[in-house]
């Protein structure tokens, strides 16, 4: 009692292993190498994959199920030839223990049974025979399926291992970009940066600061310089009294900047006077 099922597992074969074949050869470094945009691709690969599993998994369960169906089916045949052996052989031995007995009318019956027997017992060995080779290639389909489904599930997980690093060297070099720029705005030797800017302003302070010291410290040099005109101008001005008083020791100075005294000898002879 065998059922056709071959014809929809052949039908899932042909889709499945078209399918299988083309996203389990796919070379995802040469496709990543072409693409405009590789996460998008990668992405939409994933979907794909995910989507294509799906429905391969479901095809190859379907195709499980009617190869479990042909196994019953055959496993049924085989039963039925079995059971009718077992049945030909009992009416076999009725007739021969009547034609024994010299009942001739009844081993004959019993052995035209036994005929109707073997007939349905070669029936059941002829179709489990028959639905042999299609279990058997049914078979093979089943783990064809079943390694490229695996292939698929690789090929799936190699696809987001692709994609999670692409997406982490992009994150990666996004934060790269951010530091580089950040570095950029405070880096001490451009002269646009803010440090920079600061820097020159405090230069400039400090600059101003020392131009006030310089000119505090030559005024007050000024002034010294002044006071010491004023004090030899006075010397000066005290040695030329003297000499108009007659005293020629003022001529020589005493370095006192005051009129030298007069000698002792003038003094005796204005006395004497």
């Amino acid at each position: 009692m065998t059922f056709n099922h071959t014809k929809g597992s052949t039908m899932v074969k042909q889709s499945i292993f078209g399918r299988i074949a083309q996203l389990a050869k796919a070379n995802i470094n040469t496709l990543l190498d072409q693409a405009e945009d590789p996460q998008k691709m990668l992405d939409q690969m994933v979907r794909d994959y995910t989507n294509n599993i799906a429905e391969a998994e479901a095809a190859i369960a379907q195709t499980i199920g009617n190869l479990r169906m042909l196994e019953d089916d055959h496993a049924e045949d085989v039963k039925a030839a079995q059971d009718w052996g077992s049945k030909a052989l009992a009416a076999s031995r009725k007739a021969d223990e009547f034609r024994a007995a010299g009942n001739t009318a009844d081993a004959q019956k019993f052995d035209n049974l036994a005929k109707v027997a073997i007939q349905h017992q070669m029936s059941s060995e002829n179709e489990a025979k028959a639905a042999e080779p299609t279990i058997a290639t049914q078979n093979e389909v089943v783990e064809r399926l079943k390694t490229g489904l695996d292939q698929m599930k690789g090929k799936l997980n190699e696809l987001t291992a692709k994609r999670n690093e692409l997406v982490a060297r992009a994150k990666t070099a996004q934060a790269q970009t951010q530091v580089s720029d950040a570095l950029k705005s405070i880096d001490i030797m451009d002269p646009t940066s803010e440090v920079a800017r600061f820097e020159e302003k405090v230069r400039r302070e400090e600059a101003r600061v020392r131009g006030q010291q310089e000119l505090a410290a030559s005024s007050l040099d000024a002034q010294f310089n002044q006071l010491e005109d004023l004090g030899e101008q006075t010397e000066i001005e005290a040695r030329l009294a003297a000499l108009k008083q007659g005293a020629p020791s003022a001529a020589l100075g005493t370095g006192t900047g005051q009129p030298a005294a007069a000698p002792a000898v003038e003094e005796a002879d204005a006395d004497r006077r």
